[in-house]
């Protein structure tokens, strides 16, 4: 899709229907027809306006001809089953002489609040509208970088009632979507000093600051997200070490079951053996004695074995009450 706009008094520029000089044209997936007329009517390269259309393409710069390129990688929030997942999608501005050219796979968030007017620029300064954007694509980062913390923190709420892999898998998204937000702001990063460099933007004061705030924003995105990507970190970690102590306790009780289910099956099993047990054949109490004392001694071994695994070793535990009961004297009388 190819729109183009002109600067005519206002503050939103006007969409026209053609091509005119010191235009702002749009290309949002553009077909191989649409980059072609582009190219034909502002001598702009067809493979620079077509750099932007590989998801996969690095931010950087170029200069040919007397056409600038930056292409940065800009934020995008996207509705996957019910829940919004981020990732990054690169766009790629491109002047010369005779206008300004945008070009992504999708519809960018900035870009329509030039088209709406909220925020003013104009289609004949691209060293001014290039440094626009710049700073209101560092902007979205951090709204971004806030939506991803807030996410975070219902889920872990959730995650304190109720652990479930559902949960497990989404922070694992949002941590994968830190990692794809770091890389694209310390590339987008090293656009903005090759920026500087550009005629114009020293020269003048008004871009000078311009330029600074897109900066202290983009650092700002930085440390935001490094923050954010190293505490998700460590609660990953975390999650992780309470899940293996959940699996330890389960496999602790099942094997307490299992060794104490062992004992009456052993007992159970003296009726196959050739021993004289009660009842059979009228076989007397005393000639059953030892039937009795193994019964016995089964059922006080079953009994210790049990309060043993339940409660720890009687005797660890004793010297551990003791370790406390002197560490609490040591901070008392310190």
């Amino acid at each position: 899709m190819v729109k183009f706009f002109l600067t005519n008094g206002g503050r939103a520029p006007e969409q026209i229907e053609s091509f005119k000089d010191k235009c702002w044209i749009d290309l949002v997936n553009p077909s191989d027809d649409e980059c072609d007329d582009v190219a034909r009517a502002t001598g702009i390269p067809e493979d620079m306006i077509k750099a932007a259309l590989d998801e996969e393409e690095r931010a950087r710069t170029e200069f040919d001809d007397g056409n600038c390129m930056f292409l940065v990688d800009c934020p995008l929030i996207e509705e996957d089953d019910g829940s919004d997942s981020y990732t990054t999608l690169p766009l790629a501005i491109i002047y010369n002489g005779k206008c300004i050219v945008t070009v992504c796979l999708k519809g960018n968030t900035v870009l329509k609040d030039f088209i709406t007017g909220r925020e003013n620029v104009r289609t004949d300064t691209p060293v001014h509208f290039t440094l626009k954007f710049l700073l209101g694509n560092a902007k979205r980062f951090l709204y971004c970088l806030k939506q991803i913390d807030r996410k975070t923190r219902r889920i872990q709420s959730e995650m304190e009632k109720t652990m479930r892999n559902s949960e497990i898998i989404q922070l694992l998204d949002l941590q994968n979507s830190l990692v794809y937000f770091s890389t694209s702001l310390n590339s987008n990063e090293r656009v903005h000093e090759k920026l500087f460099k550009v005629e114009g933007v020293s020269s003048r004061e008004e871009y000078v600051d311009l330029y600074e705030d897109v900066i202290i924003e983009s650092k700002q995105a930085i440390e935001t997200c490094n923050i954010y990507k190293n505490i998700l970190s460590v609660t990953m970690d975390a999650y992780g070490s309470v899940i293996s102590n959940n699996a330890n306790d389960t496999m602790k009780k099942l094997t307490i079951i299992t060794i104490l289910l062992a004992i009456p099956t052993m007992i159970a099993g003296f009726w196959g053996m050739n021993m004289p047990v009660p009842g059979e054949n009228g076989v007397a109490f005393y000639q059953t004695l030892w039937f009795w004392l193994v019964v016995g001694a089964t059922v006080v071994l079953t009994a210790v074995i049990g309060i043993f695994l339940l409660k720890g070793n009687p005797l660890k535990n004793k010297q551990l009450k003791q370790k406390k009961k002197k560490d609490k004297r040591d901070k008392r009388s310190a």
